[in-house]
């Protein structure tokens, strides 16, 4: 039976309204009911098959899939709800994602496609938002420590930053030195240079945030039209090769 853990009962890392939050809480709730149904049934399904009733056993192993299938679906919405409501435009920057609120399963799966993304959009580095495990049982880090095993496994260096519930990726395959990251997206800031250098300076890069803008418009619409469901996919798929 496929089982997902999650990272604690805190799923946003911003003021969020009561309505975003009853929303999320509704669908993990609904997912929940669906697995509790699911593994009654196939208890009772068990029960049926020792007792000779290999039809009702059989009845009741596809209700439990019914329901197997609907805990997913509610997980899926929830997952792709809270990946939407941390991302959005003006909550991140570009080169940063959010994984609050997903399950680790699910968070291993996003940033998995998250990477792809943003190599294939030649970004050269990435600011993963894992949460400091303050609201997870026991203060245990969940997500972390997997986000730093998907790292290892692509050969990806990786540091905690400052904040420890941030972790900095260099995609290029070389060290993550916080040093050398560069800033907001990669626009840094000239120095020691003329006022006509700085004008000119400024002015390119106002063209190159321009051309930016232009080339990803919405791009949290873009990643999430992306990479969920792709993501999606490959967890429902998991779920249906362990039923």
């Amino acid at each position: 039976m496929h089982e997902v853990s999650h990272m604690g009962s805190r799923a946003f890392n911003h003021e969020q309204s009561s309505d975003a939050e009853a929303e999320y809480d509704r669908l993990r709730d609904l997912a929940r009911q669906e697995a509790q149904k699911r593994g009654s049934c196939f208890q009772r399904s068990q029960e049926a098959y020792a007792e000779g009733d290999g039809a009702k056993a059989k009845e009741l192993s596809e209700q439990g899939k019914a329901h197997g299938r609907k805990m997913e679906e509610y997980n899926k919405q929830a997952s792709e709800f809270i990946f939407r409501e941390n991302n959005a435009n003006g909550r991140v920057a570009p080169d940063t994602i959010d994984l609050h609120g997903q399950f680790v399963e699910e968070a291993e799966e996003i940033l998995e496609e998250r990477i792809k993304y943003a190599k294939a959009h030649g970004q050269t580095h990435l600011h993963v938002i894992v949460g400091k495990g303050n609201h997870s049982a026991n203060h245990v880090q969940k997500i972390k420590p997997r986000v730093e095993q998907v790292c290892r496994e692509l050969g990806l260096q990786y540091a905690t930053e400052e904040n420890a519930g941030r972790i900095y990726v260099n995609l290029t395959g070389g060290p993550a030195d916080m040093s050398e990251a560069p800033l907001h997206s990669g626009y840094g800031q000239s120095h020691n240079q003329y006022p006509g250098q700085q004008q000119q300076q400024h002015h390119h890069q106002q063209q190159q945030q321009q051309q930016q803008q232009q080339q990803q418009a919405d791009p949290v619409e873009q990643m999430v039209n992306a990479i969920l469901p792709r993501v999606l996919r490959k967890l429902e798929k998991a779920c249906c090769l362990v039923m």
